[in-house]
């Protein structure tokens, strides 16, 4: 069955989101052998939408095909300050009646909490539009420190490669992690980001990469996921004392070592259950969790299911 995906341009908007998105979900991926997306552009008004730059993006979609599509996606909205058409709070509320998962990027938040959808859920935005968000919405529970939040049937990103991110996300929801790893590669980025982490890193650019110390302990820690790893440990292979790489490493990732090591943890689990039989608790063992028990905690906090629940999501060919 062919996953519909829906993405609304507008009036003066940047290409990048919707070109995030575009090259997600729009380009074919035969190499994968699986029923892919098939992308329409949607706009309030079929025809030319006129974009950053003095182009015009031509589109012959209109609402109706957003409101019917499987997935719909609001990249941006053209005012923060403006509430979303009447036209388009009844596309994205007869979307999401209809069983649709509802996505945004960026400021796309401002059109989804205008038709209701983000009422008492935890939603994000891009920093910067964050308390405006939360003062003109506050029956969301905006969180301004986070990439992108999965809140099962919408979804809400940050600004810009955030954005990215989610796209990324969905397809390891809907595909699995090998697929979604690949299509990360084709795009040149990290296999995953987890979505909690931080928005805004201040950080500076390293004049010399080779010698960033913190990526180099992240890449050792991601070669020995197997084995006990503590701050303490991950500190010497920095070759500073725990109190400097908590700072640093916080700094650099947005995000302490040890909630970055879970997430890693989790995500080395994906492929495991998705491609061997290996027993929860053998998989456990194989990525560092010290126990079954642990590992299906952590599990359910970061994939919203279980380990066994997401393995029969992906059943292998028999042997």
């Amino acid at each position: 069955m062919t996953r519909t995906v829906a993405v609304l341009a507008y009036p003066g908007m940047s290409v990048f989101e919707t070109g995030i998105v575009t090259e997600v979900f729009g380009l074919p991926r035969p190499e994968f052998d699986v029923d892919w997306y098939a992308l329409t552009v949607c706009a309030e008004r079929p025809g030319p939408v006129p974009v950053v730059g003095g182009a015009a993006l031509h589109t012959p979609y209109g609402l109706d095909v957003l409101a019917r599509a499987g997935t719909v996606i609001v990249p941006g909205v053209p005012d923060v300050t403006a509430d979303p058409s009447p036209e388009l709070v009844t596309a994205l509320r007869r979307a999401h009646r209809a069983g649709a998962r509802i996505m945004s990027i960026c400021s796309g938040a401002f059109a989804l909490a205008g038709a209701g959808l983000l009422d008492g859920r935890r939603a994000t935005t891009h920093w910067r539009y964050a308390d405006l968000l939360a003062r003109r919405y506050p029956r969301v529970e905006v969180d301004p420190d986070v990439l992108y939040l999965d809140d099962g049937d919408v979804l809400t990103s940050a600004g810009s490669a955030a954005g990215l991110d989610l796209c990324v996300h969905v397809v390891r929801r809907d595909f699995g992690a090998a697929i979604a790893n690949a299509v990360a590669r084709r795009l040149v980025i990290p296999p995953h980001r987890d979505g909690g982490q931080a928005q805004f890193i201040e950080a500076p650019v390293p004049a010399d990469p080779g010698d960033d110390r913190i990526a180099r302990s992240m890449d050792w820690a991601l070669a020995h996921l197997a084995e006990p790893l503590t701050v303490q440990r991950l500190a010497r292979q920095a070759h500073m004392s725990s109190r400097t790489y908590l700072r640093q490493f916080a700094r650099a990732a947005g995000t302490s070592p040890i909630r970055w090591l879970i997430d890693q943890r989790v995500r080395a689990s994906l492929v495991l259950l998705e491609s061997t039989g290996l027993p929860v608790a053998e998989v456990a063992r194989s990525v560092g969790f010290d126990s079954a028990v642990t590992y299906r905690h952590h599990f359910g906090r970061a994939m919203r299911t279980s380990p066994s629940a997401y393995r029969r999501a992906f059943p292998r060919e028999p042997a």
